[in-house]
């Protein structure tokens, strides 16, 4: 009988937390390990820089506990400045795109709170890759080659440009900088990041945006979780900053939409893509800091509400909503599901693929960019100023049956996670369908949809022509993507069922790993 099981998108991050398990850790220290070792071997999807969320779920619990590990903006930073000067939007090259990481913090937080091992024993896997080092993976490869113009002389990743060009697949890399980071942190915990040499780099890196008082504030807090009821079951996400009542929101408004049951219907398709976009064409204006949110965040997913949404849609035509167009970004989704039946659904990111152009030079890590997730429009809730935390495409889900956890789910994505998380769920949990045949079938994702014309929907190869026609008929525009997505994924999905565990790797990512032991 399994017991255990671990889903991520690095097989070396996953054996992580197998080893943490295997040494008395629980799931929560196994995650922790999972994330700082993520870090280490695929910093282009996430690491020390970037933020953290995370949904843990204990049986006997009424619901699951959210913990919002996001930074916040620096005391120096001015949307009047950057509007001065011209512009329109935070670039990524901009000090104001580095928001403080909060996944040190965030870690800490989970051990401290959740865990049975100390922080120590958590990182040292990573600590033990970063010294001993890593094959490069294809998509790791790619990503550096992709940034050699910005990162070729950067100390903070000197060790991906060896003699100046960038590491090919199969090259092993040594990062002795984060070691000595991980190092610190482990026998000094947040002080030693925040205050000490990283925290220094940080605030150098960004001219002064980010003070060390700033970082002296814990980034990480628990917040309460927001769900709703799909087949059966309670869906739970990350309330705002995070727009992670998209996934869930999706598939209540499916679901009262009475939907067909097989997926090759082009109705059922429709009707998913469809719920999708008539809550998400409101997503910019709902989704800011926590204490300056719109709409309180108990009110997103409250069924009125989704049943008035789910009426503005046309079983038969592609309805019209205001644009709303989301970046891609390289994050780490990750769930660990052990013995004792705890669920942890966890998810850190540096947002646009490595992130920042900015690193911690002495330190061997990269900053995020989340800041360009605000506005510089003024008086908007989510418009860019001190102490705030930016709009966060980061979206793990949870789900429950009553006091148990039942699925952990979340993947990579940027904006459109979401959508990702809907269609694996729409498989997977509602229609009980196989766990490997659930992430190999196409998917579809959609960009953006303006005034006046119908969506354009990408969709992945294998897809059968009468559901492209189906949906052509219905008004939508089809782009038949040429190979399956990479950036659509890897979806992580672990089923916890009494003692037995279920999971399934994506198997659009070459490094991803699902362990069930």
């Amino acid at each position: 009988m399994t017991s255990n099981a671990v889903v991520t998108p690095h097989h070396l991050s996953a054996e992580a937390g197998r080893h943490i398990l295997r040494e008395g850790g629980n799931a929560v220290d196994a995650a922790a390990a999972v994330v700082a070792a993520q870090g280490v071997v695929a910093p282009e999807t996430c690491g020390l820089g970037g933020d953290l969320f995370a949904l843990v779920q204990a049986p006997g619990w009424d619901r699951p506990r959210a913990l919002n590990s996001s930074g916040r903006s620096g005391s120096n930073v001015a949307a009047k400045r950057l509007r001065g000067a011209g512009a329109a939007e935070i670039a990524r090259d901009d000090p104001e795109a580095v928001t403080i990481p909060g996944c040190v913090d965030g870690l800490e937080m989970l051990v401290t709170e959740l865990g049975r091992v100390a922080l120590g024993q958590v990182l040292e896997p990573a600590i033990r890759l970063a010294t001993e080092g890593f094959e490069v993976s294809k998509e790791q490869a790619a990503a550096f080659l992709r940034m050699a113009d910005v990162y070729r002389d950067n100390p903070a990743v000197s060790a991906f440009y060896p003699g100046g060009q960038p590491v090919e697949r199969g090259d092993v890399v040594k990062r002795p900088e984060l070691a000595r980071t991980l190092e610190a942190i482990a026998s000094g915990g947040r002080e030693a990041f925040y205050s000490g040499t990283p925290g220094d780099d940080i605030s150098r890196a960004v001219g002064g945006a980010i003070t060390l008082d700033d970082m002296s504030e814990v980034q990480a807090e628990w917040a309460d979780p927001i769900g709703v009821d799909v087949a059966g079951l309670t869906s739970w996400t990350i309330p705002p900053n995070s727009q992670g009542y998209l996934g869930p929101g999706t598939l209540a408004v499916f679901e009262m939409l009475d939907p067909p049951d097989d997926p090759a219907d082009p109705l059922w398709w429709h009707l998913l893509v469809e719920s999708y976009r008539c809550l998400a064409w409101e997503r910019d204006d709902l989704v800011s800091d926590p204490n300056h949110v719109a709409l309180p965040a108990r009110l997103l997913l409250e069924p009125a509400r989704l049943q008035r949404a789910a009426a503005t849609v046309d079983r038969e035509r592609a309805g019209v909503w205001p644009e709303r167009v989301g970046r891609p970004s390289s994050t780490a989704y990750m769930c660990v599901a052990d013995a004792e039946g705890i669920g942890v659904s966890v998810i850190q990111s540096n947002y646009s693929g490595t992130g920042s152009v900015f690193g911690a030079v002495r330190s061997g890590f990269l900053l995020q960019d989340r800041g360009t997730g605000f506005t510089l429009t003024p008086g908007h809730p989510n418009e860019l100023g001190p102490h705030k935390r930016p709009l966060h495409t980061l979206s793990p889900t949870l789900w429950s049956d009553a006091d148990q956890p039942r699925w952990l789910l979340g993947t990579r994505g940027g904006a459109v996670q979401p959508q990702l998380i809907a269609q694996v769920a729409a498989r997977a949990i509602v229609r009980g369908d196989d766990l490997e045949e659930a992430q190999a079938a196409p998917r579809w994702t959609v960009k953006g949809f303006g005034p006046g014309s119908p969506p354009h929907i990408a969709i992945e190869p294998d897809a059968p022509p009468s559901l492209l026609e189906g949906l052509e008929a219905r008004g939508h525009q089809v782009d038949v993507q040429t190979s399956p997505q990479r950036g659509w994924g890897p979806v992580s999905v672990i089923e916890l069922d009494g003692a037995r565990r279920r999971a399934a790797a994506d198997p659009r990512v070459d490094t991803s790993a699902a362990l069930v032991f």
